[in-house]
């Protein structure tokens, strides 16, 4: 595969304030040195994946969402094979974003403009290297294939590292990017098929929450100074940034890979009800972080709305969804 090239300027920033600015990060960074753990030796790696082997039947609801889809022509045995296909899609995007999420962490560490939230951030770039670390060892060492990053991860990436903005870097990563990656590692147990992904998954979302709970301290009260044209330019950015996130999650790769038509595949990961809600579960932690730092505002709704990625974050809108309505091994 080959790499990602960005060139893009950027200012780096010093302070010679070194007493603590900020307690609540500060706090934060003490917790990340506390919860340190080890890629070589935290993680059991004669635990066996047997990636291709016959898994057992999903909900009633995966059931049904089976035999409406591409898949069921071919009978149950394929049903399997995309579930473990998507497990291996699913962890190759990870690996693929927390390089990004590595890179990004790095770039805040030059541009955030206190203390705190240097220590923090190359903190977080610690973290994302033993994640990558982790994910590039399980793909290599216990799954058959691994997948290249999507086109759309790729043209995030690239938006959000050309960008000089501290705050649009940062918002693009932390609260879109990372928000997704902790949702699926918490759902990593009704997703996934071996016990090692499943530990795996555990650790590094442990990592997560506080990285996404440092975005959200870091961009409280940024957009409230904004004004309306530099509040109107984040909004396009977290709605853009979703679109993308959306489109791959219909997953061209993987029907590729198990030999169904791509735009069938698509057209059914978009419709269908059981993806629909695996989308909202993932997204609802980026909803609820942009309400925190206060941007999600009307045209955010609307347009997470249309992309259909509310519901879990938002009750009123879709009252009748409920969590464990989300039992996707596949």
């Amino acid at each position: 595969m080959s790499g990602l090239s960005v060139n893009v300027p950027v200012d780096a920033r010093l302070t010679w304030k070194y007493e603590s600015e900020s307690p609540a990060i500060h706090a934060l960074y003490e917790r990340a040195k506390q919860a340190q753990w080890n890629a070589s030796t935290d993680v059991d790696w004669s635990i066996d994946v047997p990636f291709g082997a016959p898994l057992p039947d999903d909900s009633t609801f995966a059931m049904t969402s089976f035999a409406a889809s591409p898949m069921a022509r071919f009978g149950r045995p394929m049903w399997d094979a995309f579930r473990w296909e998507l497990q291996s899609w699913m962890v190759s995007q990870f690996l693929h974003g927390e390089q990004g999420a590595m890179v990004v962490a790095a770039r805040l560490v030059e541009v955030v403009p206190d203390l705190d939230s240097k220590y923090y951030a190359a903190s977080q770039a610690a973290d994302e290297a033993r994640h990558v670390e982790v994910f590039s060892r399980y793909l290599g060492e216990k799954l058959p294939h691994s997948y290249p990053i999507t086109a759309p991860l790729r043209e995030l990436l690239t938006d959000l590292l050309a960008d000089t903005r501290w705050d649009i870097t940062a918002l693009g990563m932390q609260i879109v990017v990372e928000a997704l990656a902790m949702a699926a590692f918490r759902l990593a147990n009704s997703t996934f098929h071996d016990d090692l992904i499943c530990d795996i998954t555990r650790l590094v979302a442990r990592d997560e929450a506080r990285h996404v709970t440092f975005g959200v301290m870091s961009l409280q009260g940024v957009y409230g100074e904004m004004t309306s044209a530099e509040l109107a330019d984040r909004e396009d950015m977290v709605l853009t940034s979703a679109s993308l996130m959306r489109r791959r999650f219909l997953l061209e790769d993987v029907w590729e890979r198990i030999e169904v038509d791509p735009q069938e595949g698509m057209d059914f990961a978009a419709h269908d009800a059981l993806m629909i809600k695996y989308r909202q579960a993932i997204f609802s932690k980026v909803v609820s972080s942009l309400g925190n730092i206060g941007l999600l505002t009307p045209k955010v709704r609307d347009g997470l709305d249309k992309l259909d990625l509310l519901g879990f974050a938002d009750r009123s809108i879709r009252p009748g969804y409920r969590r464990r309505d989300v039992q996707t091994r596949g």
